[in-house]
């Protein structure tokens, strides 16, 4: 069945085992998290305790693997012109690729990595290949989820060409997919606001990296202008996307049985956002 399914990055507070309850809660079908604390390099090891409870309210409430989108670390940067700093980040990136693993997730999503003006771009991007060849070689069963970034800084993977550029440098193409956020794309400069910007984003998409590669999606607002480099999420319909957008997302079947996650910053709209967002699918969903 043809289905859309929202839902946010809801919080781990007091275990994993919490993510799918705090979805449901807020009428979600779909929900992203931490399977530990984003802001810190190291994280107790997932309990059996914990991994058996997370399983279980998975299934109580209806989540497939399918549906759930982890976010990795902010602290990991894959593309590390330092060594150190490097085999710290894959490490990290590894543990947080086995705790899906261990969760029975399908997908880890990540920001690719960023050269710090100390390597090229080039050199940056094998470095954020590599690190994912070695995690997929160590695990098994988790897709690994690149994810468009606005290209803040010297962030890379603003486009669909360097996401294509770091996938062709990746061995098992069958654990490689993308999201796509629409705020991080829309100030990376592709426009979806019009009907004919957004047709061309998914013919470019679709010429460029290929439909089978896109695996989720983050649906936010954007404080910031097209094309501004500027990575900032606002609820939706108050930023400068608008709503329309949004209403083609939820009408557009090739966006069905996906995860689209909301990371928008005002917890307290989450649920008003989801209703909002099934009212724009028009008796599809």
């Amino acid at each position: 069945m043809q289905m859309k399914y929202v839902g946010p990055h809801v919080s781990a507070a007091g275990g994993v085992e919490n993510a799918p309850v705090n979805a449901h809660k807020l009428g979600a079908k779909a929900f992203g998290l931490f399977t530990k604390n984003q802001r810190q390099w190291k994280a107790k090891p997932l309990t059996e305790q914990n991994i058996s409870r997370f399983k279980a309210n998975c299934e109580q409430y209806g989540y497939a693997p399918a549906h759930i989108l982890p976010h990795d670390s902010y602290l990991i940067n894959l593309g590390h012109p330092v060594k150190e700093q490097l085999e710290k980040s894959r490490e990290a990136f590894f543990d947080e690729m086995k705790r899906c693993e261990q969760l029975g997730l399908a997908m880890l999503n990540f920001h690719p990595g960023n050269p710090l003006k100390k390597i090229s771009d080039e050199d940056c991007m094998k470095r954020i290949a590599e690190s994912v060849n070695l995690a997929l070689d160590r695990t098994s069963g988790v897709t690994a989820v690149i994810e468009i970034t606005a290209g803040q800084g010297t962030d890379l993977g603003y486009s669909f060409e360097q996401l294509r550029f770091i996938i062709d440098h990746i061995e098992d193409k069958n654990r490689t997919g993308v999201c796509i956020d629409t705020a991080h794309a829309y100030s990376a400069g592709y426009d979806f606001v019009s009907p004919e910007g957004y047709e061309k984003v998914w013919n470019d998409f679709e010429r460029i990296l290929g439909w089978h590669y896109l695996k989720g999606l983050h649906i936010n607002d954007s404080k910031k202008e097209l094309g501004s480099r500027v990575d900032r999420h606002d609820s939706i319909g108050k930023g400068t996307l608008g709503t329309e957008v949004f209403k083609r997302i939820m009408q557009d079947e090739r966006l069905d049985n996906i995860p689209l996650i909301l990371e928008t910053p005002d917890t307290e709209r989450w649920k008003e956002e989801i209703q909002m967002l099934y009212g724009y699918v028009g008796g599809r969903g």
